[in-house]
């Protein structure tokens, strides 16, 4: 699907043009100082420097037509502010995307204008509670037909991703790079079945590699898509705070699960309880926080048949009975090497999470 205007689509490639200045400009600054609301001959003139004519150049020399055409070649879901398809809830926000570009279904940004959207967001070093409480949210979130957003990183956001697919509902990562680009690399199949069932977008072009200001830039886009943001884990100070910032700013609703006092990990997410956030305890209270008391609740859940390769479901029920990689290797019949990497591979899709004392935890699926 392609809808954009031209003018957008000129403005979307000059910003991933300065993209460089703008990280030399902002260094490790971690909000974007209405940079991206700024005309295109303010922008440049900003960020420039002495290459002003390069970019003036750069402009001159840009053919939409190609652009167009390319973008079209390769299936790229592109669309901008003046598209009938741009998501409402995104202009409410000062510095709106001129574009968006997605790889995957055109159809999700049709279904985020009909069903209200979550934000869930927290820390790439998550506790296996932390890891739990994501992944639970997001499989009741994706079964209750609430579009889950986020940024496709390791830990919380990843996991929440995890999660609405396993629940059969609808992922939305928003990427500091190009839709196509993997980031991280270890999270190649997560961004390939968000692609398949849901969407991957970005307001950089394909192609585009992340910078440290993209990342701080593409959570507002991740605060303006949702009416609720939720921090599961999160220091303070981190990235997801800064989402937090951008829904408070838009008068969106905040919220928190409660941590350990003890964890650094939740020192962010209780700040964020004391300063008034909305404390979430499970699916249910983001569902009644979204459409009203008992207005919609999670579907019956049908029994998990757990992991539908063999080796994968051997390891998972050993581990119920072994605390050990060897005690696995042994229960199963497998080399260690082979079973360590099941038990990665089991982590990895949502279905353990280690215990701090050792062995492992079946998540709640």
């Amino acid at each position: 699907m392609y809808d954009s205007c031209d003018a957008c689509l000129r403005r979307a490639f000059l910003i991933a043009h300065l993209a460089p200045r703008i990280a030399g400009l902002l260094g490790h600054q971690r909000r974007r100082h209405g940079l991206l609301g700024l005309s295109e001959e303010e922008l440049i003139a900003a960020t420039a420097g002495r290459h002003v004519e390069r970019a003036l150049a750069f402009l001159d020399a840009f053919d939409v037509a190609s652009e167009r055409a390319r973008l079209v070649d390769v299936g790229t879901v592109v669309s901008c502010t003046h598209s009938s398809r741009y998501p409402g809830l995104l202009r409410d926000l000062p510095d709106p995307p001129a574009v968006l570009f997605g790889a995957g279904s055109a159809d999700v940004l049709e279904l985020l204008e009909d069903e209200p959207a979550v934000t869930v967001v927290g820390t790439r070093r998550a506790s296996p509670y932390g890891t739990e409480v994501a992944y639970a949210i997001g499989r009741g979130l994706g079964a209750a037909g609430v579009p889950v957003v986020s940024g496709l990183a390791l830990g919380i956001d990843g996991t929440a991703h995890r999660g609405c697919l396993d629940g059969g509902g609808v992922p939305v990562a928003v990427v500091a790079s190009g839709p196509d680009v993997v980031y991280p690399r270890r999270h190649r199949s997560l961004h390939e079945r968000v692609r398949a069932e849901g969407l991957v977008l970005s307001e950089l072009p394909p192609g585009t590699e992340p910078y440290r200001w993209s990342f701080p830039a593409r959570n507002r886009i991740m605060a303006g898509l949702a009416r609720v943001t939720l921090v599961v884990e999160a220091a303070d100070p981190s990235g997801s705070l800064i989402t937090a910032e951008f829904a408070k700013d838009l008068g969106r609703c905040v919220a928190a699960v409660p941590g350990r006092i003890t964890s650094s990990v939740a020192r962010g997410t209780n700040n964020l309880l004391k300063d008034g956030a909305t404390p979430i305890s499970g699916t249910e209270d983001v569902l009644d926080e979204l459409f009203g008391v008992g207005v919609r609740r999670i579907p019956e859940a049908r029994p998990d048949e757990g992991p539908p390769d063999p080796v994968l479901r051997a390891a998972l029920a050993a581990t119920e009975s072994h605390d050990s990689v060897e005690g696995v290797a042994a229960a199963i019949g497998l080399p260690i090497s082979q079973t360590r990497a099941a038990l990665s591979r089991l982590e990895v899709d949502g279905y353990l999470v280690r215990r701090d004392l050792g062995g492992w935890e079946r998540t709640a699926r």
